[in-house]
């Protein structure tokens, strides 16, 4: 297992280089750019300076080398001073935004709690909605309970969030007047009231997130269920003598949770990645939120490194589950 997992870390090295140097290439020659929108009565010597200043007089390549060297050892050393008092970065240029001349990583980890809270509760939520609902429905196939929750996973799949997103705020927010319209993000929880407060305001951007994960991760598992309750070594059990309850939750759903550990891990990295469109919905001022703003700003250097934290944490959690498989399925060995 270890010579798997080390094998597979340096076959991310090139993956990721590669991976970098497309976002790199595919944003920076992107039509738009906040040059664009210079007017025209700017004397050539101060455009001149502020292209300078944002860097973008360097070759492509000059660039990309030096968003690399920033990206993996001046950002983490800069994070390594700031927790332990050293100055080994002092003076290095950081990944500069071009909208608002701060470092790109602060304005990341400005932003990331207020996604992870949303939307990881959202995902965490539809988790442990699904799993139930999933292992349930493949045991009584064809019950009530099974077609009920082939339904809303039908629901879950076919409604788009932006439209349940604003079918939740006109139902729980204006009608009935249960949860504010718009997520505050200035609020901080520091007594009982806030706390209830905090969750208020969590309520329907979970819930609308919280369906559609549980609809996709539901029908996985009752589709996992099924292929391994007809298997013979379910049958073997029961002729054994086992309780059901033993033969359905140790062996049917180890067995079963393989796939859905692929499904799990595969979105996780959209918890760091933010729901743009919910984010935008409900006023959660996260990645999404960010993200979206750099688009519409031409704000190139935050655009490249968030499509590539996002695809290094898929690299990564691709990698998790594959050595989770290992953990489920003592079958399955790398070695």
């Amino acid at each position: 297992m270890l010579t798997f997992t080390l094998r597979r870390l340096l076959l991310a090295i090139p993956t990721l280089l590669a991976i970098s140097l497309v976002i790199f290439l595919l944003v920076d020659y992107a039509p738009g750019s906040p040059l664009s929108d210079i007017p025209l009565t700017v004397p050539p010597d101060v455009r001149q300076k502020m292209i300078e200043a944002m860097g973008a007089d360097q070759p492509v390549f000059v660039r990309y080398l030096l968003w690399l060297k920033q990206f993996f050892w001046i950002e983490p050393m800069t994070q390594f001073d700031y927790w332990f008092g050293t100055s080994y970065m002092e003076g290095e240029q950081r990944i500069l935004s071009w909208q608002t001349r701060s470092p790109v990583f602060s304005i990341i980890g400005e932003r990331l709690p207020q996604t992870l809270i949303v939307i990881g509760t959202a995902y965490l939520v539809g988790i442990l909605i699904a799993l139930p609902i999933g292992i349930y429905s493949a045991y009584r196939q064809y019950s009530i309970f099974d077609q009920a929750g082939t339904l809303v996973a039908m629901i879950g799949f076919s409604v788009p969030t932006f439209f349940s997103g604003t079918l939740l705020i006109i139902i729980f927010a204006v009608w009935l007047g249960w949860f504010p319209t718009k997520y505050d993000t200035t609020l901080e929880v520091t007594d009982w009231a806030s706390f209830l407060e905090q969750l208020r305001q969590m309520a329907m951007p979970v819930m609308t997130l919280g369906l559609a994960n549980a609809a996709a991760i539901s029908r996985y598992m009752r589709s996992s269920m099924l292929d391994n309750m007809s298997m013979d070594y379910v049958r073997t059990a029961r002729a054994k003598g086992l309780s059901e309850r033993t033969v359905v939750l140790k062996h049917v759903l180890r067995n079963s949770l393989i796939p859905v550990v692929t499904v799990i891990a595969l979105g996780i990295p959209s918890i760091f990645g933010g729901a743009i469109i919910t984010e935008n919905l409900f006023g959660v001022n996260g990645i999404g939120a960010a993200l979206i703003g750099a688009i519409h700003a031409s704000d190139l250097p935050m655009v490249q490194t968030l499509a590539f934290i996002f695809a290094v944490l898929i690299v990564l959690f691709n990698l998790i589950a594959d050595v989770l498989y290992g953990f489920l399925d003592p079958r399955i060995r790398y070695d």
